[in-house]
């Protein structure tokens, strides 16, 4: 009986420790104050969400030159790597590295003792052909030798005198020129090395004017004419360019890219480009045409794509952009938007579709402004 009475209590206990626990959850829930929600909370884009702050820029008309962009490389105007036609030893090395010379101006010097004196042998020989010729042609006026000797001995005289250009063209072989004017490159050889034919001595640059070598999409093929002005850049001159003309369209268009290969010619009178360098090209067509401009901040990279951030009733929304020239910090915009659309230019980061934004004026005419100057 007393058993059964204290397990009444225990559970009578249990039952109001409960309760009362409950109780306490109640109140303390109805008097806690709400959470205050941190400035700029969008709330996930929810109806009455706080708005973000962002940066604008109108949309605007603006002139574009009727080009095309590409990029390139330069390469010398001239171009040769000095090889021996004879193997050889060097005897002498008549170039500073990096230097000018001239045309036709000494530069490796093999030894040559061998073909001096072969020349001198043919000569010798030549010397004493001609003082056999010119006896036997006196005795032929004289009758007293037959035609055929005289004819052996102008004969044996040609053999001998082309036996000496013979010589000489060898000894030429061991002196090496510059084919043109240009600057000598690095060296890889020393004096005493000996060369085998066709080794690889020093090159020279012509770098007074220089080739660019691009190629743009076959659909330009109808625009494309020689003489046609070409704008150089390059990373290595930041904020210059040089102005070229267009040389050259190759008469075979890529199969693989469906692209053609061009050259331009451009001058290089203060050795700023180098052969070799990266460039971008740009070709003008002539003229100008309309387009619509934004700073090239406004865009947000997607893959392949871009898009931008409008401001549409007070809310963001993204439209997909397709992108045509770029000037600078501004990027033609082909479809996707019209004049007069207003576009996020800095805290796209923090928008999607339908959230509430609030643009800063002053820095939204600052911004347009700029893009109507340019």
């Amino acid at each position: 009986m007393a058993a059964s009475i204290k397990k009444r209590l225990v559970a009578l206990l249990a039952v109001a420790g409960l309760l009362a626990l409950g109780g306490y959850a109640y109140f303390a829930n109805q008097t806690a104050p709400a959470s205050p929600q941190p400035p700029g909370k969008t709330g996930g884009g929810a109806p009455g969400g706080f708005a973000v702050g962002v940066e604008t820029v109108k949309v605007s008309a603006s002139a574009f030159q009727d080009d095309i962009a590409a990029v390139g490389s330069l390469k010398s105007n001239e171009s040769v790597v000095l090889r021996p036609e004879i193997a050889g030893r060097i005897a002498a090395l008549h170039l500073r590295e990096g230097m000018p010379v001239a045309r036709g101006a000494e530069l490796v010097a093999l030894d040559a003792a061998t073909q001096v004196a072969e020349l001198r042998q043919a000569e010798a020989n030549l010397a004493l052909a001609q003082a056999n010729y010119k006896r036997t042609e006196e005795l032929y006026q004289k009758k007293f030798v037959s035609e055929r000797a005289r004819d052996e001995s102008a004969a044996s005289l040609k053999v001998l005198e082309a036996a000496v250009a013979l010589a000489r063209a060898k000894l030429q072989k061991t002196q090496l020129r510059a084919p043109f004017a240009g600057i000598v490159g690095i060296r890889n050889v020393s004096v005493g090395d000996y060369v085998k034919e066709g080794q690889e001595l020093i090159n020279i640059e012509d770098i007074d004017s220089l080739k660019v070598d691009f190629r743009l999409p076959e659909s330009y093929l109808a625009r494309l004419d020689k003489g046609q002005s070409v704008e150089v850049s390059t990373d290595a001159v930041p904020g210059q360019t040089f102005k070229g003309t267009l040389d050259a369209i190759d008469p075979l268009i890529d199969a693989a890219g469906r692209a053609i290969s061009l050259r331009a010619h451009l001058a290089n009178p203060e050795l700023k480009l180098r052969p070799g360098m990266f460039v971008r090209v740009r070709l003008a067509f002539g003229g100008e045409r309309q387009g619509l401009a934004v700073p090239e901040e406004a865009l947000v990279p997607a893959g392949n794509d871009n898009y931008v951030f409008k401001v549409v009733e007070g809310k963001a929304q993204r439209a997909m952009v397709k992108i045509g020239q770029r000037r600078g910090p501004t990027v033609e915009i082909v479809e996707g938007l019209k004049a007069g659309d207003e576009v996020v230019t800095a805290g796209q980061l923090k928008l999607r579709d339908g959230v509430p934004v609030q643009a800063t004026a002053s820095n939204a005419e600052d911004a347009k402004t700029q893009s109507a100057q340019r």
